[in-house]
């Protein structure tokens, strides 16, 4: 009978609000990043918006979560909203803690791959992002969401092959004489840049299950 009650009842909707104000500052995060790893004179400044977006982001998070503790009537079960706002979260939250990895080594320059795991970074967050507002009707979207899922986790497999190349280049550099503390500092950053992706594509999973459960 509850169920059937909860059915009818008109189900709250400011969630996908939350969801894309969400995913816009994930998106403004990873424009940051992606300009913080081209170097030169304005690091810091960058590293800064990525801090000021994750606090902004944090704050859509407790939205949310207050929220769900508040609505009768939620669009989806509740737990896996709460795992998908999560899973942005965290990807904002990756997104800083390689920026203060930046600041703490007071890094400068960037090899070639970190450059270009910034871009696919860029690209996953604008997906992400293309897939809140279609999570509002995921029976018409289903395809779409599908497609922008699977190329998430193209993107993630791109940059993972980017990490490795990247590590191997700095272990040759270091093997060949090169500055040891390159390659300890520069290893660290590729680690941060694989995790951010890495987030990216478990928000693209969670959105996936939201999509699997709703068929």
């Amino acid at each position: 009978m509850l169920g059937w009650f909860q059915a009818l009842m008109p189900k709250e909707t400011r969630f996908f609000g939350l969801f894309e104000r969400h995913s816009a500052l994930v998106v403004a995060g990873a424009e940051a990043l992606r300009s913080m790893l081209q170097g030169g004179e304005h690091i810091e400044r960058y590293c800064r918006e990525i801090s000021e977006r994750e606090t902004e982001a944090d704050d859509v998070t407790r939205e949310v979560l207050v929220a769900v503790r508040r609505t009768f009537i939620t669009p989806f079960d509740r737990g896996d909203i709460q795992d998908l706002v999560t899973s942005l979260d965290d990807a904002i939250d990756q997104m800083n803690k390689t920026a203060k990895i930046v600041t703490l080594f007071e890094v400068k320059g960037f090899e070639p791959q970190m450059r270009d795991m910034g871009e696919l970074t860029l690209l996953a967050a604008r997906l992400v992002h293309d897939a809140m507002p279609l999570l509002a009707n995921i029976g018409k979207n289903a395809g779409r969401l599908n497609d922008l899922t699977a190329e998430v986790i193209r993107l993630e497999e791109e940059s993972d092959h980017l990490h490795e190349q990247g590590r191997r280049a700095l272990f040759l550099a270091s093997r060949e004489g090169h500055d040891p503390m390159r390659f300890v500092i520069g290893t660290e950053i590729y680690d941060h840049l694989e995790k951010v992706m890495d987030r990216l594509e478990d928000v693209s999973k969670e959105i996936s299950a939201l999509v699997v459960d709703h068929l």
